[in-house]
């Protein structure tokens, strides 16, 4: 057996763990809203059309914002359609994903159900095909308690309270070709730049992320961060990333590795971001919303009918090799726990998603349980986390370790999240200083001899962690973990 180690120490930290990293996105897109959150007519489905099997599994994975109604959506859509008597709502053509919208489902109806999921809302505004004088007005709808025209037509349209939000995006992927008002970085930065000063004039509580680059990729990247940040650096709190991964080769040490480069992508956003604070000569710190990431491939370019409404688009059928790669994931980004302070899983249902549904029922996919295992044991303070371990090289990356691990103190106990992508079982040796001793282990395990094994409506438990017995902690010995190969692990030392 290969032998590895984890070392950290109370006191050596790198930040506090905002909860909002462990955030999803809805978008208008596919089968996320119509047939996943809301179903009226479903026996599953409440008084309000809400999938209430859905919500359960929401509520389970405690989902702190929800990023909504784009994506791509958001660069076509007029707000003002989703408001008011549904049967006055007009029907539009959806530009960005070839559907027509009905427009059924509005913002009441979303922020009734996140206050159900007990989740806030993040909301983003159009920027593409609309601008400063609709996000303005938007914002005065949600968050101005009365006495004017927009906030006295959200309080006839059934909303006497003001829903409150405060976590605004400023448009979504603007340096992306296929993103309806596409601009260019100065064309943006510009339009962002007076669009937040319009928004916080209404309401200066609220927070503002601006749009970064829709990959790092883009052949923009690091040039666009620069120019937007030279426009907006006084007016935004956050920039965004957005990442996505797959698998197309079926080189699973090489898909495992991926997150090498997410971690390269963070550092060099941060870095940019510094760079631009520096040359202003300003206190102000911009820290990252990485509100787009995740496993998707499976499911890209599926086709459907033009113009109809809400048809299966973008549902990943997530195997254990994915999970593997979610889970490292949320390692990268609680790694960077002192600037990543937003993180959104895209998306939450359906689409791309950690949990499945259909007329008869709601299952969770294997991306489900690190996402839900983080959620539930990730939040406190993120220590330095030192690893040694096994390396192997692939076509893309050399000396990429086995382990990939991070520590995260809870206040009662120590989580270690630990992702075992190579072959071999390793034998971890734990070592945590600084705190009084630890009385008890609990070791909970994913992993499956077959990477390409799934969960279904039919065997929604086919892929499920298990815990292995609470073991009490007498001696040095008591500190070696057996962690299996390509494994999830949540370690809890208490």
């Amino acid at each position: 057996m290969k032998e590895a180690s984890i070392k950290t120490e109370k006191g050596f930290v790198v930040g506090e763990v905002d909860k909002r990293v462990f955030g999803s996105f809805i978008e208008h897109l596919g089968r996320a809203v119509y047939g996943g959150i809301y179903e009226p007519g479903n026996n599953n489905s409440d008084e309000d059309g809400y999938r209430k099997d859905v919500l359960d599994l929401v509520r389970e994975i405690d989902v702190p914002i929800i990023r909504y109604p784009g994506g791509n959506f958001v660069s076509g859509f007029n707000w003002e359609d989703s408001v008011g008597p549904v049967e006055n709502r007009p029907r539009r053509l959806e530009l960005a994903w070839n559907v027509t919208e009905t427009n059924e489902f509005g913002l009441h109806e979303f922020c009734k159900w996140a206050k159900q999921a007990n989740s806030d809302v993040m909301m983003a505004v159009n920027l593409g095909t609309r601008g400063a004088d609709a996000a303005r007005n938007l914002v005065e709808y949600c968050n101005h308690p009365g006495n004017t025209y927009y906030s006295d037509l959200r309080r006839k349209n059934g909303a006497e309270a003001p829903f409150k939000i405060k976590t605004w995006c400023l448009g979504n992927e603007m340096d992306g070709p296929w993103q309806m008002g596409n601009k260019t970085a100065v064309e943006y930065g510009r339009l962002a730049c007076e669009t937040a000063k319009v928004m916080r004039m209404i309401d200066p509580s609220i927070e503002l992320v601006a749009c970064g680059s829709s990959g790092i990729g883009m052949p923009t990247f690091g040039a666009w961060e620069a120019e937007v940040l030279e426009h907006t650096y006084d007016h935004a709190d956050y920039i965004s990333l957005h990442q996505y991964y797959g698998n197309h080769d079926n080189d699973t040490p090489n898909f495992l590795a991926r997150t090498l480069d997410m971690d390269k992508f963070i550092s060099s956003v941060i870095s940019t971001c510094d760079y631009v604070g520096a040359k202003k000569r300003s206190k102000k710190k911009i820290n990252l919303s990485f509100d787009e990431w995740n496993v998707w491939y499976h499911s890209n370019g599926e086709p459907h009918t033009p113009w109809s409404e809400a048809p299966a688009q973008l549902e990943d059928i997530y195997n254990m090799e994915d999970a593997l790669l979610v889970g490292s994931m949320l390692i990268t980004l609680l790694r960077h726990a002192d600037r990543v302070k937003i993180a959104c899983l895209a998306q939450l249902v359906n689409v791309i998603a950690p949990i499945m549904s259909s007329p008869e029922g709601a299952w969770r996919q294997t991306i489900f349980y690190p996402y839900m295992h983080a959620s539930k044991y990730g939040r406190g303070t993120v220590l330095q986390t030192l690893s040694e371990s096994p390396k192997y090289d692939t076509k893309d990356y050399t000396d990429v370790p086995s382990l990939d691990t991070i520590a995260v103190d809870n206040g009662d106990g120590i989580t270690v999240f630990a992702v075992n992508r190579g072959e071999e079982e390793l034998l971890v040796k734990c070592e945590i200083g600084g705190y009084d001793k630890f009385e008890k282990i609990t070791h909970t395990i994913m992993t499956d001899g077959d990477m390409k094994a799934c969960n279904s409506l039919t065997e929604p438990d086919r892929i499920k962690p298990y815990t292995l017995p609470e073991k009490r902690i007498e001696g040095e010995d008591d500190l070696k973990i057996k962690i299996p190969p390509r494994s999830w692990n949540v370690i809890r030392f208490m």
